[in-house]
């Protein structure tokens, strides 16, 4: 990969089409375009050669539906080659050891009927739960969280047995709190659709699941360590998807910076 770094390095050192910081998120974007025919040329061949998979880590329902308009399009005509427009959508790629992937948290409106003492006792049974005090505590590890309750934080570990490492989906730590507490003790089914849980991107940090459990919007709120890049690659490369609101990326593209026209 290092000479599509190379190229990479060499059109981003002039000066950029598009800079600006947007006014809704204060993050900066520059944009440039390659439009040197052997420059684009080289790149094809790179990435024929050289690259030997890319992963949709953002945006798969985006390009589910892409693929649907492309196959529609197919169909309506009788002149179909291949090499028309709507055969393609647009996408970003960043190598996966440029790219840090944030936690994606969640918090809880109530306690499903329980009281404190018997929801930290029904935690218990599947964690080792240690009180860390009224500051803020982050997990420092796989298969360790924290949840934040009644002004306290609390170190959650998985107890040994309580999930599988050898099952890819299984070992995430969204899985594993999913299970043993969304489900088991809250009775929270569907991460889509069930409407007493929300979830925060890490980008916003720990501090905004503090001020959304203390201002009384939500009960309980639980952060998680980050899902890593590799587990992230064997989910995928053993045949499985991400179960929801596992990931979050930061910053967000623009809309609206470049459009492709599919006629």
């Amino acid at each position: 990969m290092k000479r599509i770094d190379e190229i990479v390095a060499s059109v981003t050192a002039n000066k950029p089409i598009y800079d600006f910081i947007a006014k809704e998120d204060g993050f900066g974007h520059r944009f440039w375009v390659i439009d040197d025919k052997a420059m684009i040329a080289e790149l094809v061949e790179l990435f024929d050669k050289q690259v030997p998979a890319m992963y949709i880590a953002d945006g798969h329902h985006r390009s589910a539906a892409a693929a649907l308009v492309g196959q529609e399009k197919k169909e309506q005509n009788p002149h179909h080659t291949g090499k028309e427009e709507y055969n393609y959508f647009m996408t970003v790629i960043f190598p996966d050891n440029q790219l840090n992937v944030i936690d994606y948290n969640r918090v809880v409106k109530d306690l499903n009927g329980l009281s404190k003492e018997q929801f930290i006792a029904a935690v218990g049974e599947s964690y080792e739960l240690q009180d860390m005090g009224t500051e803020i505590y982050k997990p420092a590890k796989l298969h360790e969280h924290s949840m934040y309750l009644d002004g306290h934080w609390y170190k959650m570990t998985a107890k040994p047995g309580t999930y599988n490492d050898n099952d890819p989906i299984g070992v995430l730590d969204v899985t594993i709190l999913s299970n043993l507490v969304l489900d088991k003790v809250l009775g929270i089914k569907d991460l889509r659709t069930d409407k007493r849980i929300d979830f925060v991107g890490g980008i916003r940090g720990l501090g905004e699941l503090k001020r959304r459990v203390d201002n009384g919007e939500m009960k309980v709120a639980f952060a998680l360590y980050p899902v890593s890049m590799k587990q992230i690659i064997d989910i995928a490369d053993t045949g499985n998807i991400m179960p929801p609101k596992t990931t979050w990326f930061e910053p967000k593209l623009r809309s609206g910076l470049v459009i492709h026209e599919l006629c």
